[in-house]
């Protein structure tokens, strides 16, 4: 299992922004598929306070329901990418 868990939705442009970035760090991670009614998200409101995608947790580095695209972005690319020390 992989320290980073992605929550999303299948057509989404905004998990597919931060799956890219995943892919293109060359990060394993691991997706959960949320149903298409906020109202059944209750996994990922549970981690993240919120039901909207995408949401990720990085286990190794303490982040639990980090959501919003490009806040997403710019967290993987400054630990995992050329902005890490």
């Amino acid at each position: 299992m992989a320290d980073i868990t992605m929550y999303e939705l299948p057509g989404c442009p905004y998990c597919a922004k931060v799956r890219s970035k995943l892919d293109d760090l060359e990060l394993e991670y691991d997706v959960i598929e949320v149903p298409r009614s906020h109202d059944e998200r209750t996994e990922v409101e549970n981690v993240s306070g919120q039901t909207g995608v995408p949401v990720i947790t990085d286990e190794a580095n303490g982040v639990e329901g980090m959501h919003e695209s490009d806040d997403i972005v710019a967290y993987l690319e400054e630990t995992y990418g050329s902005g890490a020390a």
